[in-house]
């Protein structure tokens, strides 16, 4: 059965209904985390879907592309900026115990759900509650990787958006990378923040993935000085088991690298 079909047929489970509409549903298969209202009147967006026998699994295709860079990569420290239903916490725990991970998360309710429903193997999870601008201008410290997938269902915006970057880009430096998700822009919008981001930094390589049949597009920065398709040939900078390794290495592929 497809994963919308899944969706369709889900029961409510949990229910927040403060500032921002915050749900937990799930069936025999999954759970997921959904923002807005759970009402006629009002759409839902889907943040996450956890595979209930298999946690760790990425279920969304746009999860998958931003962790791309585990090709040619091994992160000793990583920044995630929102947390979600904690996929990205769950695959990195499972992919390998030599990453620290910390997740930045604006919403104590999000927090309080992903202990409660999205955590079933009690992993060790580094959690900070506090808003991921603020986080990046009261942080100094060099991390390996920046993950950026936070969505404000009132504040969410193309300027809101610029701002975001601009702080992300203030903290990485030559050997940083970053990745982002950016869940709904204009195609006018992605290429001017695409333009941004190339001023930016102008010591990474960008690579950007449309999502097939979502709104999503993810952008990379990569280290020049990686040389990143050696990388990829010798497979020696990766922590991915052999069968994912092969499968996201024709993932890659679909990127689209921002000329020089």
């Amino acid at each position: 059965m497809q994963l919308a079909k899944h969706v369709a047929q889900g029961k409510l489970t949990y229910l927040s209904q403060d500032k921002e509409a915050i749900s937990v549903n799930e069936n025999e298969h999954y759970r997921w985390l959904a923002f807005g209202c759970s009402n006629e009147h009002s759409e839902q967006v889907i943040q996450s879907v956890m595979l209930k026998r298999k946690p760790w699994k990425l279920t969304l295709p746009h999860q998958t592309a931003m962790m791309l860079p585990l090709l040619f990569f091994k992160p000793n420290s990583m920044i995630e900026l929102g947390l979600g239903g904690g996929n990205i916490q769950r695959f990195i725990h499972h992919i390998s115990n030599n990453i620290n991970l910390q997740s930045i998360e604006h919403s104590n309710t999000v927090i309080d759900c992903f202990n409660q429903y999205f955590n079933p193997q009690n992993n060790q999870a580094n959690l900070v509650y506090n808003d991921s601008k603020k986080w990046l201008q009261e942080n100094t410290r060099d991390y390996d990787w920046y993950v950026c997938d936070v969505y404000q269902q009132e504040i969410q915006s193309y300027n809101n958006t610029v701002d975001q970057l601009e702080h992300l880009t203030a903290n990485i430096t030559p050997n940083t990378c970053l990745s982002i998700n950016l869940p709904d822009a204009t195609d006018y919008e992605v290429n001017l923040l695409l333009t941004l981001l190339k001023e930016l930094s102008s010591d990474h390589e960008i690579i950007y993935f449309h999502i097939p049949n979502y709104l999503n597009i993810v952008i990379h920065l990569i280290p020049k000085q990686w040389h990143i398709y050696k990388r990829i040939k010798r497979n020696n900078h990766s922590y991915l088991p052999k069968n994912i390794f092969s499968r996201w290495k024709k993932f890659w592929r679909h990127g689209k690298k921002l000329p020089d």
